[in-house]
């Protein structure tokens, strides 16, 4: 339980970037994140410098499934500074490194 515990301290200090989607070529990006228990496999489509769509290919996540709604947040203002789902903090936090993790 300790290193469960740990692993989670440790997501809530990690800082997310700011993307700059200027720099971002048209195409489908996957990115991954896992942070024990919770994982996240996903891909982002980029249109014309916007990101126009999010799939989520493996989320492994406890009880962390609401957080995939945080998709839509992203979308809507282009941007990882979005509010995490209250009861899916963690997953909602794995799924925008997965995101960050896509542009790198």
């Amino acid at each position: 339980l300790a290193f469960v515990q740990a692993q989670l301290d440790k997501l809530k200090a990690t800082q997310l970037e700011t993307l700059d989607l200027s720099q971002v070529s048209n195409g489908t990006y996957e990115g991954s994140y896992t942070a024990f228990p919770v994982s996240v496999t996903l891909n982002v489509t980029v249109t014309n410098h916007q990101i126009t769509s999010i799939t989520i290919l493996k989320h492994d996540n406890g009880q962390g499934k609401p957080a995939e709604v945080i998709l839509s947040d992203v979308i809507d203002a282009q941007s990882l500074q979005v509010d995490v789902i209250s009861g899916a903090t963690y997953s909602s936090k794995v799924i925008l490194l997965a995101i960050q993790d896509a542009f790198k």
